[in-house]
């Protein structure tokens, strides 16, 4: 298969498109001796592509090959490979998906046998099958070699897709107890006079217990021990032990052959201090007594596997009734959140985002959230008390007591994450449930899941959207707060507890559950639609609140919008048949104040929250708002009037706006919260801009209209300055902007001039006036000669001063300027004149350079507030706002005339055409975009949160907790988000440092 030097052969070429990583190895391992008979065979190569890690699989097949006894042998195999492609497909598929299982057909050369037979009867063996396959191990050594072959067929059938996650997890149980009866044989066959003694069972708990195994796990085990015949209890519990213990180490030692796995008999009574075998009576009295809630959860799982299955049988007969009734424990549900939390608290930090088992939106997290419901209702309804996670959901789903979506996707999250567990831990045979980091180990995870097209990153997406629906759902069902309400109560009754309802919305984070339980008598109290519909609701709205940084505002706001609207048929319509409007109606309204504050001043704006006619939360351009607000000003008898339908509007799209903000940043169930944090900024600031335009251009068109009919003497524009010409206006903004007008023919200057400073001063005032609807403030400080120069000109007169006066800072405002409202024509010409200001052909000197620097400088110190961190202040700290702002302004200034990208009034269109131009590295950029998005983020989020404006991180508690939850932090985490932001700030000081003070 030699080439010629400098040209891959066609080989090459055929195995890096089936797969292969490193084709000039597999080159050589398929010119080897062994595989001289099928080395140009199509059928083998198509074989190998298609296993999890084709290179893997070859390297396997080739020492399996070498192993063999002789020549015959090898063609033997070779020729069984080729010509069936069942065992071809089963012995390929398990050298391409482990490593440790290649070892095993390396050192035991005559193993692939068992994978030849292709029997309906083998394709799903059970106990009695793997009992006859280990029946001939009559020591340690040969039970470890008996077991590696079973496992090797049940590994052979799941990488085939034969058999699915739960019926290979069923198998492997039904492995371990084959196993555990062996080797409880062998311990039996050494101390005959033991055995004869006493009666020992097995009791499977845990994973083995549910019937839904891992590859590689401890077996969890409880003995029972009982005398034999009229021996002595002292000494048949002594003899017991020590055949319990023997079982113990002939499963769990090492030899020559490795390890089977521990068997862990932990889970008993007092642990490791108590006796390893125990009487059934003395099981019965520890647990009638001493055990602990989490003691009864475990037991759910108990089930008699080896030894004396008969006193197996009594035990569980014995136990099952007190499991049963643990729900009606004292703090029930909280001893098991408190479990739960427990277990995520000790997961070491640098492990939590790649634990499959324990982490956050892990196994754990479904398997809890389904033990707490079985236990709860499992009381009252036989159906769901199975051991088996992926049985007791159907069940649970079956029953009405998890919504049928929900179970769906719990169930396909499970056996994604099961599924990826038993992959992991099949390459080398370890325990282990942490997701690797290497590419390589990725990729062959990813394959071997069927994702092909980019193993690497499906892989990542499909693992981090499944814990993210477990995450969510598991809250949903582990938080259900009605849950600690329904376990205190007696069997059959159905009436809420007041004191047990207070313990769960503690735990749910309420910090006045006496407010809340009067809320919630309020709104589910009574026999009318209304109280129906909002019992039906409350437990997934309070979940939804409880994901909040603070469910008491939540839930208080609720009961208002509830009390405004309850009697319209509409709303509990909209909340019972629209899917997303309950969860986007409870994120708005837990989420701070502003949007609630918006919201209760008319409350019927609720329905911009559904999917139907409410138009939904995408934000309206500005033409259909201008159309909207015109017709109201035209509708109206005088400015006042109109005037505030246009604020009217306005308050609504503000509301409309900040619901979609909120929305997206926390997300749905339907729909994960929006990864691109930019788009969220540019949502925001593109939403509010063209609303204040609008805004503007109703109000001067009422006054207009008011004053002078159709026509005012003088043509009149208003010119958006600041973040409001850049489209990046926040909740909290004024409305930065300067005011021109022309007279029209025949009018004086005077008359004119007269008209335009009217229409400025009603302007400002009508939008002031104290109302139900935020007022909108006007700035005009960024005019000509500032607060000291009239507050309207001509465009001549802009034109005279700006030729003979304008200042660096003047030019500098003037980047931002973009019309927004008021005669268009004026508008453009009005750009015109400031084109070559804003723009200098030839950029700037070095004189006007080092102005704008100590403008800058200057600003930051006078306008920084006293006492705040400036590293944590958004506007005007290190790597903050004015930092990015300034250094994109100083590019454009200087390069706009010759680069027509920079010829924006936005900020990132800017940074993106400097970067484009070569005016800024590429990761310069992208660090200045960062932190220019975060730091407005910030701002919009103090709005949102507190009600009012704010450049820096608040600090009561609850209110910077909402503030990260806002930004993607979960609660706890509020170090962590300020230590990021400084971190992206740092960074972006760095690159304004280089950029704007390094004389570029």
């Amino acid at each position: 298969m030699t080439s010629a030097p400098g040209r891959r052969s066609s080989t090459f070429t055929r195995l890096l498109r089936h797969g292969f990583t490193d084709p000039s190895a597999a080159e050589r391992l398929l010119d080897s001796p062994e595989l001289a008979t099928v080395r140009n065979d199509p059928v083998l190569l198509d074989a190998l592509g298609g296993t999890a890690d084709p290179d893997l699989a070859l390297h396997g097949l080739v020492r399996m090959l070498e192993a063999q006894d002789g020549a015959t042998d090898r063609q033997e195999l070779l020729d069984t490979v080729i010509a069936a492609k069942p065992l071809r497909d089963r012995l390929l598929g398990v050298l391409g998906a482990s490593e440790a299982l290649a070892e095993h057909l390396a050192r035991h050369p005559h193993d692939w046998q068992a994978l030849v037979t292709y029997e309906p009867r083998d394709l799903h063996p059970g106990v009695e099958e793997f009992e006859r396959g280990l029946a001939d191990a009559a020591d340690p050594v040969a039970l470890r070699v008996s077991y590696r072959r079973c496992l090797l067929s049940i590994a052979a059938r799941d990488v085939c897709g034969t058999v699915d996650v739960s019926e290979t997890a069923a198998e492997l149980a039904d492995l371990a107890t084959a196993t555990l009866r062996r080797a409880l044989a062998l311990a039996e066959a050494d101390a005959p006079e033991d055995a004869a003694l006493c009666r020992l069972a097995v009791i499977a708990m845990g994973k083995c217990g549910g019937h839904e195994l891992n590859y590689v796990s401890d077996v969890d085990v409880i003995f029972v021990g009982e005398a034999a015949g009229d021996a002595d209890e002292g000494q048949a519990l002594r003899a017991a032990t020590r055949l319990a213990s023997h079982m113990m180490r002939i499963c769990s030692e090492t030899t020559v052959e490795g390890s089977i796995w521990p068997v862990d008999a932990n889970l008993r009574p007092e642990g490791r201090n108590g006796p390893l075998v125990r009487t059934l009576a003395s099981h019965l009295a520890y647990y009638q007594r001493w055990a602990k809630t989490w003691e009864f959860q475990a037991l759910l799982k108990a089930r008699p596997v080896a030894g004396d299955l008969a006193l197996g049988e009594e035990y569980t007969g014995a136990l099952r009734p007190l499991v049963w009734k643990a729900a009606e424990r004292e703090n029930f549900v909280a001893d098991v959140q408190e479990m739960r939390r427990r277990v995520v608290a000790n997961i070491p930090a640098a492990e939590v985002d790649r634990q499959l088992k324990l982490g956050p939106g892990g196994l754990r997290d479904v398997e809890f959230a389904v033990q707490l419901l079985q236990l709860v209702h499992g009381r009252a309804d036989a159906s769901l008390r199975s051991g088996t996670t992926l049985d007791a959901l159907k069940a649970l789903a079956a029953g009405g007591y998890v919504g049928r979506a929900d179970a769906a996707q719990l169930d396909e999250a499970y056996r994604f994450l099961r599924t990826l567990e038993h992959r992991i831990q099949l390459h080398r045979l370890r325990r282990t449930h942490l997701v690797p980091e290497h590419e390589a180990d990725l990729r062959r995870l990813g394959r071997s899941l069927g994702l092909r097209t980019d193993p690497v990153a499906e892989l990542t997406r499909e693992w981090r959207r499944h814990t993210s629906v477990v995450r969510r759902l598991h809250e949903k069902l582990f938080y259900r707060p009605l849950l600690d309400a329904v376990a205190a109560l007696a069997p059959g009754e159905a009436r809420l507890s007041a004191e047990a309802a207070r313990e769960r919305l503690v735990a749910l984070g309420y910090a006045d559950p006496a407010a809340a339980l009067r809320h919630l008598e309020a709104l589910a109290s009574g026999v009318t639609r209304k109280a129906a519909i909002q019992r039906t609701l409350l437990p997934v709205l309070l979940g939804w609140f409880a994901d909040s940084a603070d469910p008491d505002a939540g839930l208080l706001n609720f009961r208002k919008v509830s009390d405004a609207l309850g009697k319209t048929p509409w709303y509990l319509r909209l909340l019972r048949d629209e899917g997303a409007a309950a969860e986007n109606l409870a994120r708005v309204l837990s989420a701070g104040r502003l949007a609630p504050d918006l919201l209760m001043r008319a409350p019927e704006a609720v329905a911009l929250l559904g999917d139907g006619d409410g138009g939904g939360l995408t934000p309206r351009s500005r033409a259909s708002l201008e159309q909207e607000i015109l017709a109201a000003v035209r509708r109206a008898d005088n400015a006042v009037q109109g005037v505030t339908a246009a604020r009217g509007v306005r308050r609504r799209e503000l509301f409309r706006t900040a619901a979609a903000d909120i929305v997206g940043s926390y997300g749905t169930e339907s729909q994960p919260a929006e990864a691109d944090q930019g788009a969220l900024v540019d949502l925001v600031g593109g939403a509010v801009s063209d609303l204040t335009a609008a805004t503007l251009a109703g109000t001067l068109r009422a006054v207009v209209r008011e004053g002078w009919g159709d026509t005012l003497p003088t043509r009149f524009a208003v010119i958006g300055m600041g973040r409001f010409g850049g489209h990046e206006l926040g909740y909290g903004s004024d409305a930065d902007v300067l005011f021109v007008h022309e007279p029209r023919e025949g009018v004086s200057e005077r008359e004119a001039s007269e008209a335009a400073n009217k229409v400025v001063a009603e302007m400002r005032r009508l939008l002031q006036v104290p109302s139900a609807d935020p007022p909108l403030l006007i700035d005009a400080d960024l005019r000509p000669e500032g607060k000291s120069g009239p507050l309207v000109r001509t465009l001549g007169s802009y034109e005279a001063y700006y030729r003979r006066w304008a200042l660096v800072w003047e030019r500098h405002a003037l980047l931002r300027a973009e019309p927004v409202a008021g005669d268009e024509e004026l508008g453009r010409r009005f750009v015109e004149l400031i084109d070559p200001l804003r723009y200098p052909s030839g950029g700037l000197d070095e004189d006007a350079v080092r102005e704008i620097r100590r403008l800058k400088a200057r600003m930051e110190s006078e306008r920084l507030p006293r006492g705040a961190d400036p590293k944590l202040h958004a506007k005007l700290g290190p790597g903050g706002l004015s930092d990015v702002e300034w250094t994109v302004q100083l590019l454009q200034l200087r390069h706009a005339a010759e680069v027509p990208g920079l010829r924006t009034t936005r900020t990132r269109e800017a940074l993106a055409a400097a970067r484009e131009a070569g005016l800024v590295p590429e990761e310069d950029a992208e660090i200045l975009d960062e932190a220019w998005v975060l730091a407005t983020r910030v701002r919009n989020a103090v709005m949102l949160v507190r009600g009012r404006a704010g450049d820096t991180f608040p600090t009561v508690p609850r209110e910077l907790a909402a503030v990260g939850r806002y930004l993607g932090y979960g609660p706890g985490h509020a170090g962590e988000m300020l230590d990021d932001y400084r971190r992206t700030a740092r960074r972006a000081r760095g690159v304004v440092e280089e950029l704007f003070y390094g004389g570029q």
